[in-house]
């Protein structure tokens, strides 16, 4: 059986901090500077009055004059999302984190240890320590997220399958990255359970929203890929606090220097970086935070900097502090040189990686493939059609 623990409204509650009783009245996150200018997580109040998160700002303030503002502090809920997992690492739990506030993990081994399934559940809520703590459970990962967002502060939700699953809406795709787009224009087709998806069948979900319309029906019929627990992270950081009115050539020697000392800590182990991470203090207040994944795992000091340095120009103030952070790494660099050099087969390796990155940064309808649906047909537009292309 798998747990789904839930810590709504996360990023709101870590930029609030002291100051909870805001939390009472209508406040959202301010647009995270550089980005798009929509509102980000609200209050209950706020959406009593109509502001969701992604609201446009102006419609937003238009809705609810008194609405306050709230500047995110990404690198804030980094830390203390990193502190919760770590505290669910220590009752014996292997979580997956699947968003700041969300993780699914096992719970079979730990109901042996704390006496059952009560026990697990208090041993849960002692170690986060979260109010407002939502638990869901469920045979599969995708069930146990749809109990969690049905379940009480102070009471856990279960849902068996896919009878319990037929009369939920369909905005519970929304917590799967490959069905997030999908509840809208289902909406407008009339589908609005998940119980309407099981009736249409998968080959026709299939035909018209592509490999995402057969996840979604998987996902509603009580199907889902296992988890997959996370690596616990080793703390591989830097940290330089910046003198005031810096020049942006005198910030990307910083970097430079914070890449030294990041590539010189022990800690590494001689593994190369996959994914580095810029945080920075503002001056102004706040936080900015960037997550940069390297094409390929890499030590070279020179590389690691021609992908950091560009980001530098998305502060959006005057930074007080500037850290480099390690989070994931790839396997030691590996020199050796194929014997035969096959320029077809890597030719076709760099394009397959090609087309993965373009969906992973795109989405899934960034690439389509075209098929034959009726060749014989007198009407061109029939013969073939579009259909999103798996990579």
């Amino acid at each position: 059986m798998v747990m789904d623990v839930l810590m709504s409204r996360l990023e709101l509650v870590v930029a609030v901090g002291d100051r909870r009783t805001l939390l009472r009245d209508p406040v959202a996150l301010a647009p995270t500077p550089g980005g798009p200018d929509r509102v980000g997580a609200c209050s209950p109040a706020a959406e009593a009055q109509g502001v969701q998160p992604g609201t446009p700002l102006a419609e937003a303030l238009a809705r609810c004059p008194q609405l306050v503002l709230v500047p995110p502090d990404p690198v804030a809920v980094d830390r203390s999302w990193e502190a919760l997992l770590v505290a669910l690492e220590g009752i014996g739990a292997a979580p997956e984190p699947l968003a700041p506030g969300e993780a699914c993990f096992e719970i079979a081994g730990l109901r042996r240890l704390y006496r059952g399934l009560d026990g697990v559940i208090a041993a849960v809520r002692r170690a986060v320590g979260w109010p407002g703590l939502r638990i869901g459970l469920g045979p599969v990962r995708f069930t146990a997220q749809a109990a969690a967002r049905r379940a009480g502060p102070r009471r856990a939700a279960q849902i068996h399958g896919q009878t319990d699953l037929a009369p939920l809406p369909v905005e519970l795709l929304l917590c799967h990255h490959r069905t997030d787009r999908l509840p809208a224009p289902m909406r407008r087709l009339g589908l609005t359970t998940l119980g309407d998806l099981v009736r249409i069948g998968r080959g026709p979900l299939g035909e018209r929203f592509g490999v995402s319309g057969t996840i979604a029906h998987d996902l509603a019929t009580g199907q889902d890929t296992p988890l997959t627990p996370r690596t616990p992270s080793s703390e591989l950081r830097e940290r330089f606090e910046l003198p005031e009115s810096l020049s942006g050539q005198l910030l990307d020697r910083i970097l430079g220097m914070l890449l030294d000392r990041l590539l010189a800590r022990p800690e590494r182990e001689g593994r190369t970086l996959r994914t580095v991470v810029l945080e920075a203090t503002l001056v102004e207040g706040g936080t900015w935070r960037t997550r940069v994944v390297l094409r390929e795992a890499t030590a070279d000091r020179e590389r690691l900097h021609l992908a950091l340095a560009p980001h530098l120009t998305q502060l959006s103030a005057p930074a007080q502090t500037l850290a480099v952070f390690a989070e994931t790494f790839g396997g030691p660099p590996s020199h050796a040189l194929p014997l035969l050099q096959d320029d077809e087969e890597r030719r076709k390796a760099r394009l397959r990686e090609g087309l993965r990155q373009v969906s992973a940064g795109s989405g899934d309808h960034a690439l389509l493939r075209v098929i034959d649906v009726d060749p014989a047909s007198r009407l061109p537009e029939r013969r073939m059609a579009l259909t999103p292309r798996e990579t």
